[in-house]
Protein backbone atom coordinates (compact mmCIF):
# COMPACT_ATOMS: atom_id res chain seq x y z
CA UNK A 1 0.00 0.00 0.00
CA UNK A 2 2.72 2.35 0.75
CA UNK A 3 4.59 1.74 -2.42
CA UNK A 4 1.34 2.25 -4.48
CA UNK A 5 0.72 5.32 -2.60
CA UNK A 6 4.82 6.21 -2.99
CA UNK A 7 4.74 5.32 -6.50
CA UNK A 8 1.43 7.98 -7.22
CA UNK A 9 2.49 10.23 -9.96
CA UNK A 10 6.10 9.43 -9.92
CA UNK A 11 7.72 9.77 -13.24
CA UNK A 12 8.68 6.33 -15.53
CA UNK A 13 12.05 7.59 -16.06
CA UNK A 14 13.76 4.86 -14.09
CA UNK A 15 14.94 2.24 -15.93
CA UNK A 16 18.74 2.91 -15.45
CA UNK A 17 18.51 3.05 -11.75
CA UNK A 18 16.51 -0.36 -11.72
CA UNK A 19 19.65 -2.31 -14.29
CA UNK A 20 21.76 -0.35 -11.45
CA UNK A 21 19.55 -2.15 -8.66
CA UNK A 22 19.78 -5.42 -10.73
CA UNK A 23 23.50 -5.61 -10.09
CA UNK A 24 23.13 -5.04 -6.59
CA UNK A 25 19.98 -7.38 -6.15
CA UNK A 26 22.71 -10.41 -7.84
CA UNK A 27 25.71 -9.68 -5.13
CA UNK A 28 23.19 -8.32 -1.83
CA UNK A 29 20.35 -9.89 0.15
CA UNK A 30 17.28 -9.06 -0.92
CA UNK A 31 15.85 -7.87 2.58
CA UNK A 32 18.88 -5.07 2.17
CA UNK A 33 17.22 -3.96 -1.40
CA UNK A 34 13.90 -3.66 -0.42
CA UNK A 35 15.35 -1.67 2.57
CA UNK A 36 17.67 0.90 0.59
CA UNK A 37 14.77 1.39 -2.06
CA UNK A 38 12.33 2.27 0.94
CA UNK A 39 15.27 4.97 2.02
CA UNK A 40 15.54 6.34 -1.07
CA UNK A 41 12.31 6.41 -2.30
CA UNK A 42 10.81 8.13 0.44
CA UNK A 43 13.53 10.56 0.83
CA UNK A 44 13.29 11.73 -2.74
CA UNK A 45 9.64 11.87 -2.80
CA UNK A 46 9.74 14.05 0.43
CA UNK A 47 12.41 16.19 -1.58
CA UNK A 48 10.20 16.46 -4.93
CA UNK A 49 7.76 18.29 -2.97
CA UNK A 50 10.31 21.28 -2.57
CA UNK A 51 11.08 21.27 -5.99
CA UNK A 52 11.52 25.25 -6.95
CA UNK A 53 10.90 24.04 -10.73
CA UNK A 54 9.73 21.67 -13.35
CA UNK A 55 13.31 20.38 -14.20
CA UNK A 56 13.49 19.65 -10.44
CA UNK A 57 10.38 17.94 -10.09
CA UNK A 58 11.55 15.88 -13.07
CA UNK A 59 14.69 14.85 -12.26
CA UNK A 60 13.64 14.53 -8.25
CA UNK A 61 10.72 12.06 -9.54
CA UNK A 62 13.10 10.15 -11.70
CA UNK A 63 15.16 9.26 -8.37
CA UNK A 64 11.75 8.06 -6.51
CA UNK A 65 11.68 5.78 -9.48
CA UNK A 66 14.80 4.86 -8.92
CA UNK A 67 13.70 3.54 -4.90
CA UNK A 68 10.21 2.01 -6.58
CA UNK A 69 12.54 -0.12 -8.97
CA UNK A 70 13.33 -1.88 -5.21
CA UNK A 71 10.11 -2.73 -4.44
CA UNK A 72 9.82 -6.10 -6.25
CA UNK A 73 11.93 -7.50 -3.71
CA UNK A 74 9.26 -8.15 -1.43
CA UNK A 75 7.18 -10.45 -3.75
CA UNK A 76 10.57 -12.44 -4.19
CA UNK A 77 10.94 -12.81 -0.23
CA UNK A 78 7.14 -13.49 0.15
CA UNK A 79 7.91 -16.00 -3.19
CA UNK A 80 10.74 -18.07 -1.47
CA UNK A 81 8.57 -17.97 2.03
CA UNK A 82 5.11 -19.73 0.29
CA UNK A 83 4.70 -23.19 0.31
CA UNK A 84 4.33 -24.28 -3.42
CA UNK A 85 0.22 -25.15 -3.05
CA UNK A 86 -0.63 -21.40 -1.61
CA UNK A 87 1.35 -19.07 -3.83
CA UNK A 88 -1.07 -19.07 -6.51
CA UNK A 89 -3.42 -17.93 -3.87
CA UNK A 90 -1.39 -15.42 -1.40
CA UNK A 91 0.89 -13.77 -3.95
CA UNK A 92 -2.58 -12.44 -6.28
CA UNK A 93 -4.55 -10.89 -2.80
CA UNK A 94 -1.40 -8.20 -2.26
CA UNK A 95 -3.00 -6.58 -4.94
CA UNK A 96 -5.53 -5.76 -2.39
CA UNK A 97 -3.08 -3.78 -0.73
CA UNK A 98 -2.01 -2.06 -4.00
CA UNK A 99 -5.49 -1.15 -4.75
CA UNK A 100 -6.06 0.54 -0.78
CA UNK A 101 -2.77 3.02 -1.96
CA UNK A 102 -4.31 3.65 -4.95
CA UNK A 103 -7.88 4.62 -3.82
CA UNK A 104 -6.17 6.38 -0.99
CA UNK A 105 -4.31 8.42 -3.30
CA UNK A 106 -6.76 9.50 -5.70
CA UNK A 107 -8.96 10.39 -2.80
CA UNK A 108 -6.56 12.46 -0.96
CA UNK A 109 -5.85 14.10 -4.49
CA UNK A 110 -9.29 15.12 -4.70
CA UNK A 111 -9.20 16.98 -1.10
CA UNK A 112 -5.69 18.21 -1.27
CA UNK A 113 -5.33 19.26 -4.64
CA UNK A 114 -7.92 21.57 -5.04
CA UNK A 115 -7.68 23.06 -0.91
CA UNK A 116 -3.76 23.17 -0.39
CA UNK A 117 -2.16 21.98 -3.73
CA UNK A 118 -0.06 19.02 -4.97
CA UNK A 119 3.31 19.96 -2.74
CA UNK A 120 1.34 18.80 0.21
CA UNK A 121 -0.40 15.77 -1.49
CA UNK A 122 2.91 14.75 -2.37
CA UNK A 123 4.25 15.16 1.79
CA UNK A 124 1.39 13.59 2.98
CA UNK A 125 1.90 10.36 0.09
CA UNK A 126 5.47 9.88 1.51
CA UNK A 127 4.14 9.27 5.60
CA UNK A 128 3.42 5.71 4.92
CA UNK A 129 7.02 4.92 3.15
CA UNK A 130 8.64 6.58 6.08
CA UNK A 131 6.35 4.59 8.61
CA UNK A 132 7.07 1.17 7.07
CA UNK A 133 10.63 1.55 7.46
CA UNK A 134 10.11 1.67 11.25
CA UNK A 135 8.96 -2.30 11.12
CA UNK A 136 11.61 -3.86 8.74
CA UNK A 137 13.19 -5.10 11.77
CA UNK A 138 10.11 -7.89 11.32
CA UNK A 139 11.23 -8.72 7.97
CA UNK A 140 13.44 -11.44 8.12
CA UNK A 141 15.50 -12.58 5.06
CA UNK A 142 14.62 -15.55 2.31
CA UNK A 143 15.89 -18.94 4.29
CA UNK A 144 16.61 -19.76 0.58
CA UNK A 145 18.86 -17.42 -0.15
CA UNK A 146 21.22 -18.00 2.92
CA UNK A 147 21.38 -21.29 2.19
CA UNK A 148 22.31 -20.81 -0.95
CA UNK A 149 24.75 -18.52 0.01
CA UNK A 150 26.02 -20.97 2.90
CA UNK A 151 24.87 -19.37 5.62
CA UNK A 152 22.68 -22.39 6.97
CA UNK A 153 23.35 -20.48 10.41
CA UNK A 154 20.98 -17.99 9.93
CA UNK A 155 18.59 -19.78 7.76
CA UNK A 156 17.81 -22.17 10.69
CA UNK A 157 17.84 -19.43 12.81
CA UNK A 158 14.70 -17.87 10.34
CA UNK A 159 13.12 -21.55 10.54
CA UNK A 160 12.96 -21.35 14.22
CA UNK A 161 11.66 -18.01 14.46
CA UNK A 162 8.66 -18.50 11.97
CA UNK A 163 8.36 -22.21 13.42
CA UNK A 164 8.07 -20.21 17.02
CA UNK A 165 5.76 -17.69 15.55
CA UNK A 166 3.37 -20.36 14.42
CA UNK A 167 3.53 -22.21 17.48
CA UNK A 168 5.00 -25.63 15.93
CA UNK A 169 7.94 -27.51 16.28
CA UNK A 170 10.67 -27.62 13.82
CA UNK A 171 11.24 -31.10 11.76
CA UNK A 172 13.61 -33.21 13.26
CA UNK A 173 17.44 -33.41 11.47
CA UNK A 174 19.75 -30.68 10.53
CA UNK A 175 20.21 -28.48 7.78
CA UNK A 176 22.93 -29.67 5.54
CA UNK A 177 24.66 -26.92 3.93
CA UNK A 178 25.69 -27.62 -0.03
CA UNK A 179 28.41 -26.67 -1.90
CA UNK A 180 28.68 -22.78 -2.38
CA UNK A 181 26.83 -21.54 -5.10
CA UNK A 182 27.93 -18.67 -7.14
CA UNK A 183 25.92 -15.91 -7.32
CA UNK A 184 23.83 -15.52 -10.63
CA UNK A 185 25.26 -13.79 -13.31
CA UNK A 186 23.26 -12.25 -16.55
CA UNK A 187 24.98 -14.74 -19.14
CA UNK A 188 22.92 -17.06 -16.93
CA UNK A 189 19.70 -16.00 -17.91
CA UNK A 190 20.27 -16.18 -21.52
CA UNK A 191 21.68 -20.04 -21.15
CA UNK A 192 20.26 -22.29 -23.51
CA UNK A 193 18.43 -23.32 -20.97
CA UNK A 194 16.34 -20.36 -20.15
CA UNK A 195 17.44 -18.45 -23.26
CA UNK A 196 13.96 -19.08 -24.72
CA UNK A 197 12.20 -18.49 -21.13
CA UNK A 198 13.88 -15.30 -20.86
CA UNK A 199 13.41 -13.32 -24.03
CA UNK A 200 9.84 -14.31 -24.14
CA UNK A 201 9.39 -12.93 -20.25
CA UNK A 202 11.45 -9.55 -21.54
CA UNK A 203 8.42 -9.33 -24.43
CA UNK A 204 5.38 -9.88 -21.68
CA UNK A 205 6.72 -7.75 -19.05
CA UNK A 206 7.42 -4.73 -21.43
CA UNK A 207 4.10 -5.44 -23.42
CA UNK A 208 2.27 -5.70 -19.60
CA UNK A 209 3.60 -1.81 -18.38
CA UNK A 210 2.90 -0.80 -21.86
CA UNK A 211 -0.40 -1.49 -21.19
CA UNK A 212 -1.03 -0.74 -17.75
CA UNK A 213 0.55 2.83 -17.51
CA UNK A 214 -1.15 3.09 -20.88
CA UNK A 215 -4.50 2.88 -19.91
CA UNK A 216 -3.67 4.65 -16.54
CA UNK A 217 -2.17 7.84 -18.50
CA UNK A 218 -5.53 7.57 -21.54
CA UNK A 219 -7.46 7.77 -18.22
CA UNK A 220 -6.20 10.39 -17.69
CA UNK A 221 -6.17 12.15 -21.07
CA UNK A 222 -9.96 10.85 -21.64
CA UNK A 223 -11.40 12.54 -18.36
CA UNK A 224 -9.31 15.67 -19.10
CA UNK A 225 -9.91 16.50 -22.49
CA UNK A 226 -13.59 14.77 -22.09
CA UNK A 227 -12.74 12.20 -25.40
CA UNK A 228 -16.12 10.56 -25.10
CA UNK A 229 -18.52 9.44 -28.18
CA UNK A 230 -15.31 10.32 -30.18
CA UNK A 231 -15.18 13.80 -29.48
CA UNK A 232 -11.12 15.36 -29.47
CA UNK A 233 -12.19 18.85 -28.56
CA UNK A 234 -10.24 20.49 -25.68
CA UNK A 235 -12.12 21.94 -23.10
CA UNK A 236 -13.87 25.50 -23.63
CA UNK A 237 -11.90 27.97 -21.78
CA UNK A 238 -13.21 31.41 -19.27
CA UNK A 239 -12.59 33.82 -22.21
CA UNK A 240 -11.99 36.03 -18.95
CA UNK A 241 -9.46 34.29 -17.51
CA UNK A 242 -5.96 35.43 -18.46
CA UNK A 243 -4.15 32.69 -16.36
CA UNK A 244 -1.08 30.95 -17.75
CA UNK A 245 -3.18 27.59 -17.76
CA UNK A 246 -5.74 29.21 -19.77
CA UNK A 247 -3.33 30.17 -22.17
CA UNK A 248 -0.98 26.68 -22.38
CA UNK A 249 -2.10 24.67 -25.70
CA UNK A 250 -2.12 21.53 -24.02
CA UNK A 251 -5.98 22.17 -22.81
CA UNK A 252 -4.78 21.52 -18.73
CA UNK A 253 -7.67 22.08 -16.49
CA UNK A 254 -7.88 20.50 -13.40
CA UNK A 255 -9.68 17.51 -12.25
CA UNK A 256 -13.58 18.03 -10.87
CA UNK A 257 -15.55 15.12 -8.70
CA UNK A 258 -16.72 13.12 -11.97
CA UNK A 259 -13.00 12.94 -13.05
CA UNK A 260 -12.33 11.10 -9.79
CA UNK A 261 -15.17 9.41 -9.34
CA UNK A 262 -14.39 7.90 -12.48
CA UNK A 263 -10.88 7.50 -11.37
CA UNK A 264 -12.11 5.50 -8.56
CA UNK A 265 -14.59 3.38 -10.44
CA UNK A 266 -11.56 2.65 -12.80
CA UNK A 267 -9.20 1.57 -10.16
CA UNK A 268 -11.75 -0.37 -8.43
CA UNK A 269 -11.38 -2.75 -11.54
CA UNK A 270 -7.56 -3.50 -10.50
CA UNK A 271 -9.28 -5.89 -8.09
CA UNK A 272 -12.59 -7.11 -9.81
CA UNK A 273 -11.05 -9.81 -11.60
CA UNK A 274 -8.72 -10.67 -8.75
CA UNK A 275 -11.04 -13.99 -7.93
CA UNK A 276 -11.14 -15.60 -11.19
CA UNK A 277 -7.22 -14.60 -11.48
CA UNK A 278 -6.72 -16.49 -8.60
CA UNK A 279 -8.82 -19.90 -10.05
CA UNK A 280 -7.04 -19.28 -13.55
CA UNK A 281 -3.77 -19.36 -12.14
CA UNK A 282 -4.38 -22.17 -10.23
CA UNK A 283 -6.50 -24.57 -12.03
CA UNK A 284 -5.53 -23.42 -16.26
CA UNK A 285 -1.83 -22.95 -15.27
CA UNK A 286 0.14 -19.73 -15.20
CA UNK A 287 1.02 -19.19 -19.32
CA UNK A 288 -2.67 -20.23 -20.65
CA UNK A 289 -4.37 -17.87 -17.46
CA UNK A 290 -1.87 -15.05 -18.58
CA UNK A 291 -2.87 -15.26 -22.51
CA UNK A 292 -6.31 -15.14 -21.71
CA UNK A 293 -6.02 -11.81 -20.02
CA UNK A 294 -3.83 -10.56 -22.25
CA UNK A 295 -5.68 -11.28 -25.31
CA UNK A 296 -9.08 -9.77 -23.83
CA UNK A 297 -6.70 -6.34 -22.92
CA UNK A 298 -6.26 -6.54 -26.65
CA UNK A 299 -10.18 -6.74 -27.46
CA UNK A 300 -11.08 -4.37 -24.84
CA UNK A 301 -8.10 -1.60 -26.24
CA UNK A 302 -10.30 -1.96 -29.58
CA UNK A 303 -13.38 -1.47 -27.88
CA UNK A 304 -12.50 1.80 -26.63
CA UNK A 305 -12.75 3.50 -29.52
CA UNK A 306 -16.73 2.42 -29.81
CA UNK A 307 -18.94 5.70 -29.55
CA UNK A 308 -20.41 5.39 -26.42
CA UNK A 309 -21.68 7.20 -23.06
CA UNK A 310 -19.91 8.48 -20.24
CA UNK A 311 -21.05 5.80 -18.30
CA UNK A 312 -19.71 3.04 -21.40
CA UNK A 313 -16.45 4.56 -21.06
CA UNK A 314 -15.75 4.01 -17.20
CA UNK A 315 -17.41 0.47 -17.94
CA UNK A 316 -14.55 0.04 -20.55
CA UNK A 317 -11.60 1.61 -18.38
CA UNK A 318 -13.06 -0.58 -15.16
CA UNK A 319 -12.25 -3.27 -17.48
CA UNK A 320 -9.04 -2.63 -18.78
CA UNK A 321 -7.66 -1.55 -15.07
CA UNK A 322 -9.07 -4.97 -14.52
CA UNK A 323 -7.39 -6.96 -16.85
CA UNK A 324 -3.89 -5.27 -16.93
CA UNK A 325 -3.66 -5.86 -13.03
CA UNK A 326 -4.46 -9.53 -13.56
CA UNK A 327 -1.60 -9.68 -16.10
CA UNK A 328 0.57 -8.19 -13.53
CA UNK A 329 -0.28 -10.75 -10.96
CA UNK A 330 0.48 -13.56 -13.08
CA UNK A 331 3.62 -12.59 -14.71
CA UNK A 332 4.82 -11.39 -11.36
CA UNK A 333 4.09 -15.13 -9.93
CA UNK A 334 5.50 -16.64 -13.30
CA UNK A 335 8.98 -14.75 -12.97
CA UNK A 336 9.38 -15.47 -9.50
CA UNK A 337 8.77 -19.11 -9.93
CA UNK A 338 10.33 -19.76 -13.13
CA UNK A 339 13.74 -18.91 -12.24
CA UNK A 340 16.16 -20.77 -9.53
CA UNK A 341 17.14 -18.83 -5.99
CA UNK A 342 20.38 -17.90 -7.38
CA UNK A 343 19.47 -16.03 -10.21
CA UNK A 344 15.59 -15.03 -9.06
CA UNK A 345 16.60 -11.55 -8.01
CA UNK A 346 18.36 -11.19 -11.47
CA UNK A 347 15.21 -12.21 -13.44
CA UNK A 348 13.00 -10.41 -11.90
CA UNK A 349 15.27 -7.30 -12.20
CA UNK A 350 16.25 -7.75 -15.66
CA UNK A 351 12.10 -8.24 -16.39
CA UNK A 352 11.78 -5.06 -14.50
CA UNK A 353 13.82 -2.97 -16.79
CA UNK A 354 11.89 -3.90 -19.81
CA UNK A 355 8.84 -3.03 -17.57
CA UNK A 356 10.27 0.24 -17.22
CA UNK A 357 10.55 0.70 -20.80
CA UNK A 358 7.19 -0.27 -21.80
CA UNK A 359 6.12 2.29 -18.64
CA UNK A 360 8.47 5.19 -20.44
CA UNK A 361 7.24 4.42 -23.77
CA UNK A 362 3.67 5.05 -22.68
CA UNK A 363 3.43 8.33 -22.02
CA UNK A 364 4.03 8.73 -25.95
CA UNK A 365 1.38 6.94 -27.30
CA UNK A 366 -1.22 7.83 -24.67
CA UNK A 367 -0.92 11.38 -24.40
CA UNK A 368 0.79 12.29 -27.80
CA UNK A 369 -0.17 9.70 -30.61
CA UNK A 370 -3.59 9.89 -28.93
CA UNK A 371 -4.11 13.51 -29.79
CA UNK A 372 -3.26 12.93 -33.67
CA UNK A 373 -4.87 9.86 -33.85
CA UNK A 374 -7.12 8.06 -31.27
CA UNK A 375 -7.77 5.04 -33.20
CA UNK A 376 -4.26 4.20 -34.13
CA UNK A 377 -3.11 4.37 -30.50
CA UNK A 378 -5.76 2.35 -29.30
CA UNK A 379 -4.57 -0.20 -32.57
CA UNK A 380 -1.03 -0.28 -30.85
CA UNK A 381 -1.68 -1.36 -27.54
CA UNK A 382 -4.34 -3.66 -29.08
CA UNK A 383 -1.12 -5.28 -31.12
CA UNK A 384 0.85 -5.31 -28.34
CA UNK A 385 -1.19 -6.80 -26.40
CA UNK A 386 -2.01 -9.68 -28.86
CA UNK A 387 2.18 -10.18 -28.95
CA UNK A 388 1.92 -10.56 -25.80
CA UNK A 389 -1.18 -13.05 -25.46
CA UNK A 390 0.98 -15.54 -28.11
CA UNK A 391 4.60 -15.47 -25.90
CA UNK A 392 2.61 -16.15 -22.72
CA UNK A 393 0.98 -18.95 -24.94
CA UNK A 394 4.17 -20.57 -26.11
CA UNK A 395 5.83 -19.83 -22.93
CA UNK A 396 8.23 -23.19 -22.61
CA UNK A 397 7.99 -24.05 -18.91
CA UNK A 398 4.54 -23.90 -16.78
CA UNK A 399 5.28 -23.66 -12.94
CA UNK A 400 1.76 -24.46 -11.62
CA UNK A 401 2.37 -26.98 -9.33
CA UNK A 402 5.67 -26.38 -9.30
CA UNK A 403 8.52 -26.17 -6.53
CA UNK A 404 11.26 -23.64 -6.21
CA UNK A 405 14.25 -24.57 -8.04
CA UNK A 406 17.37 -23.79 -5.84
CA UNK A 407 20.81 -24.23 -8.18
CA UNK A 408 23.90 -25.67 -7.16
CA UNK A 409 26.79 -25.00 -8.66
CA UNK A 410 30.22 -27.10 -8.31
CA UNK A 411 33.68 -26.32 -10.06
CA UNK A 412 33.98 -27.57 -13.24
CA UNK A 413 30.85 -29.05 -13.18
CA UNK A 414 27.41 -27.98 -14.71
CA UNK A 415 24.53 -26.60 -12.61
CA UNK A 416 22.29 -29.28 -10.94
CA UNK A 417 18.80 -27.44 -9.39
CA UNK A 418 17.41 -29.08 -6.52
CA UNK A 419 13.94 -28.31 -5.56
CA UNK A 420 13.96 -28.36 -1.84
CA UNK A 421 17.37 -27.94 0.51
CA UNK A 422 18.16 -31.52 1.90
CA UNK A 423 17.59 -32.28 5.20
CA UNK A 424 19.97 -34.47 6.92
CA UNK A 425 18.43 -36.49 9.61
Amino acid sequence: MAASRLAGGFSNNNGVFWLHGVQHSARAAGRQILLLSFLWGAYFSLLTSFAPSYIWFVFLRAMVGGGVSGHAQGLIIKTEFLPTKYRGYMLPLSQVFWLAGSMLIIGLASVVNPTIGWRWLIRIASIPGILLILVFKFIPESARYNISMGNVAAALATLQRIAKMNGVAMPEGVLREPAKERRGRFKDLIHPKYLRTTLQIWIIWLGIAFAYYGVILASAELLERDLVCGSSAPPVQDSGDDSEESRSPCHCCLFGPAAYQTMIISTVGEIALNPLNIVGINFLGRRLSLSITMGCTALFFLLLNSYTSSAGMTGFLFMLRALVSANFNTIYIYTAEVYPTTMRALGMGTSGSLCRVGAMVAPFISQVLMNASFLGALCLFSSVCAVCAISAFTLPIETKGRALQVCITTTGAPAKCYSKCSLET
